[in-house]
């Protein structure tokens, strides 16, 4: 087992749970980094949904989901309707480049409203019937999700143009 450049080990709980998230989010960025257009957009699964370009925009819109609509209650910004829950990854038209930069944004975002609240804060707007979940639970369930991706975006680069990584 391969570890990420010998970090040292984080100095509490919060320090641990933003280093795992923010290696996890830098390491979509670099997964789908680079790829040219046309295969970023590409499917190469089953799924047509399954694209890098579609995955990326897919954690930007679950990283809005989590912090800004669930944890902080705010109105819910993202594309998805009930006629089509799937309408964050039907990206065709979008550049990858922009796709990430959005990305990269959303998590700047998520890291500010982090920041301000402590890790035993309760969501503001759970689904209804579902009972709160703690900022720290965010935190562990986003960087299982994002690790999740990661692995789709890794044999998705792979069978795209053989690009292979850490």
């Amino acid at each position: 087992m391969k570890r990420d450049k010998a970090q040292p080990q984080p100095p509490d709980e919060r320090a641990a749970l933003y280093e795992r998230l923010r290696w996890q989010r830098q390491t979509v960025r670099s997964k789908a980094e680079g790829l040219a257009e046309d295969l970023a957009h590409r499917s190469y699964l089953p799924s047509p949904l399954m694209t890098a370009a579609g995955l990326v925009s897919h954690l930007r819109w679950v990283e809005h989901s989590w912090f800004e609509v669930s944890l902080l209650g705010l109105p819910d910004q993202g594309p998805w309707t009930d006629d089509d829950p799937d309408a964050e990854m039907r990206v065709e038209h979008v550049p990858l480049v922009r796709l990430l930069d959005e990305y990269d944004e959303q998590c700047a975002r998520s890291v500010e409203i982090a920041d301000a609240l402590p890790l035993e804060a309760l969501e503001q707007g759970p689904p209804p019937g579902s009972e709160p979940c703690s900022l720290r639970w965010i935190l562990l369930h986003m960087i299982e999700e994002t690790a999740r991706h990661n692995g789709h975006l890794d044999i998705i680069r792979e069978l795209a143009d053989g690009t292979t990584g850490e």
